[in-house]
């Protein structure tokens, strides 16, 4: 498989080799591990035995894949990753259901999104479909890692840097694309409970023309800081704000939902516009499909409001203060990977909370969050067959 691709300096059209998933190796551990209990997993603690590498270089194009055993890297200190940031990733699972079926949760999603980062930081671009096609056989070759208990799964966690061996400022000549996995538990293992945020005015994520909707590293060491100052005020997390009015963005690392209830009783489902400043998550866009395929009347899902209207939409700090105070805050609550659905209860903001509905007593979240969970679960487990859970097992190795 070729690609083309245009000459930095000549402008001129040239072909290279792609990522071909058909030339991958597979050398298999001869020293396999013990995967702990499943109770006893943490989450991105525990690594299967097995990775996928794939160099690549400006002049040669894409490598052999690599599936071997799980190991350390080997960098050079000059390697422009360590210097100027150039690191992108993604996080997927796959699950197992009791017939045995391994399934993977919209990976095209994450491929495109991969892509899209890899541009934004002159990394290469790659061929969704065969890297979908490879991480499956990474994935079946370490099926036995896949706990197959109801809630828990396989992350997957593919990661691009920049390795060229030479300091300055300007596009890497090499690359590294990498796949490692980690089994891991369900988010909340003792039940949901909601999380509380601080409404931060002190810190920003991300600005119009920045980074903010690319799933780059550099994007996440800067929120280390500003997590430890709402922990300290009693927060779980930040709800990052942008602007004179305070307009909504995201919460944490999640994205963001509200519920809002409108005069004549619909529910109005509501996410801040993506523009270039929320990152657009996987878990985002399917709840917005779930939402939308229930509203239209296509799909209904159990537990969704009767009427309900579904909106990307500019949010700002002051509708929330006015919802809370007319009794029109529905719920709030968080959408990720890792934990699909995350309700939040309390918002503080210029020096006071704002309570949250967080559904019945026992629940931990609202009845949309709840709704949108079961869905996605029943999707990603098999119970619910849908062209969203993509089947790994016709992978050859």
């Amino acid at each position: 498989m070729r690609f083309k691709t245009t000459d930095a300096f000549t402008g001129e059209s040239v072909r290279k080799p792609g990522l071909d998933s058909s030339i991958a190796t597979i050398e298999r551990t001869t020293t396999p591990k013990t995967m702990p209990p499943a109770s006893q997993l943490v989450f991105g603690h525990t690594f299967t035995d097995h990775m996928l590498t794939i160099p690549w270089n400006s002049e040669k194009g894409w490598g052999k894949p690599e599936i071997k055993p799980y190991q350390p890297l080997s960098l050079d200190p000059s390697s422009t990753v360590f210097h100027y940031a150039f690191s992108l990733f993604e996080g997927l699972k796959a699950y197992k259901s009791e017939d045995g079926t391994v399934r993977m949760f919209r990976p095209d999603m994450n491929m495109a999104r991969m892509n899209k980062s890899a541009a934004r930081i002159a990394l290469p671009t790659f061929d969704g479909e065969e890297l979908i096609e490879l991480i499956k056989k990474l994935v079946m070759l370490d099926e036995k890692w896949i706990p197959s208990e109801k809630g828990y799964s396989l992350y997957l966690r593919p990661t691009m840097i920049g390795t060229q061996e030479a300091l300055g400022v300007g596009p890497s000549s090499d690359a590294l694309l990498f796949v490692i996995c980690s089994p891991v538990g369900p988010y909340y293992a003792s039940g949901f409970k909601p999380v509380q945020l601080y409404a931060t005015t002190e810190f920003v994520r991300a600005a119009p023309g920045g980074t903010g909707g690319y799933k780059l590293g550099a994007n996440y060491a800067p929120g280390i800081v500003p997590q430890a100052e709402a922990a300290k005020r009693g927060y779980s997390q930040n709800l990052w704000l942008l602007g004179p009015e305070h307009e909504l963005t995201e919460v944490g690392t999640m994205n963001l939902f509200v519920a809002f209830r409108k005069p004549d009783g619909t529910v109005e489902l509501v996410t801040p516009p993506l523009k270039d400043i929320v990152l657009p998550g996987v878990t985002r866009d399917s709840t917005l499909a779930l939402a939308r395929e229930h509203a239209s009347g296509k799909t209904r899902i159990p537990g969704l409001p009767d009427k309900l209207e579904v909106s990307e939409r500019k949010l700002v700090m002051q509708d929330l203060v006015d919802a809370e105070k007319n009794g029109t805050l529905v719920e709030v609550f968080g959408t990720g990977t890792a934990a699909v659905v995350s309700a939040v209860d309390k918002i503080g903001y210029e020096g006071r909370d704002i309570e949250i509905p967080c559904g019945p007593p026992g629940q931990g979240m609202g009845d949309i969050a709840k709704a949108v969970l079961d869905r996605m679960s029943a999707i990603q487990q098999g119970e619910i067959e849908h062209p969203w859970a993509v089947v790994a097992n016709d992978a050859k190795l």
